[in-house]
């Protein structure tokens, strides 16, 4: 009779720990975003950063573009404290972002490769300043699609490349 009931509370107690286990993938997955750094890039034309985590902080600047590469460093409910290139640090609610990768040309004119080990003939070359998606980073090249024309540039050449 001992063995019967030992046998209910281990399988009650399986059972129990499959469900918390069954549970613990999806709120893992949220926390992801609660850890940080992580690279983020705006998802609107227009994204307003602010002083603090809520709409009655003051603007202290205004991205025009969708596609900015910015790290997210903290959480606060919707909000996310973000910086940029240069530094500038302030909070973007969370709508106004996505985790599509995107990198910005740091440095000086850079060579677009055609082939993801840098090899290759120079495809085209592009200045500091100009901004495009991130693709897989392997071996020091990332692939690089800017509106559409693809190739690969040398990781150290792009801010957003790197780990956060």
């Amino acid at each position: 009779m001992k063995n019967i009931r030992a046998h209910r509370y281990t399988a009650a107690f399986a059972a129990c720990a499959a469900l918390l286990l069954g549970l613990a993938g999806p709120v893992s997955a949220q926390a992801d975003d609660n850890e940080g750094p992580y690279w983020v890039s705006t998802s609107k034309d227009k994204a307003n950063m602010r002083v603090g985590p809520g709409r009655d902080y003051r603007i202290s600047w205004t991205y025009t573009r969708k596609g900015v590469p910015l790290k997210a460093l903290r959480v606060m409910g919707g909000w996310r404290l973000v910086e940029d290139k240069d530094g500038s640090r302030g909070w973007i609610l969370a709508q106004f972002l996505t985790r599509e990768r995107a990198g910005i040309v740091d440095g000086s004119i850079t060579g677009i490769r055609a082939n993801k080990d840098g090899s290759g003939r120079i495809l085209w070359r592009v200045a500091p300043g100009v901004i495009g998606k991130l693709g897989e980073c392997a071996a020091g090249w990332c692939g690089f699609d800017i509106d559409g024309r693809k190739g690969f540039i040398r990781a150290d050449s792009v801010w957003g490349a790197q780990k956060p």
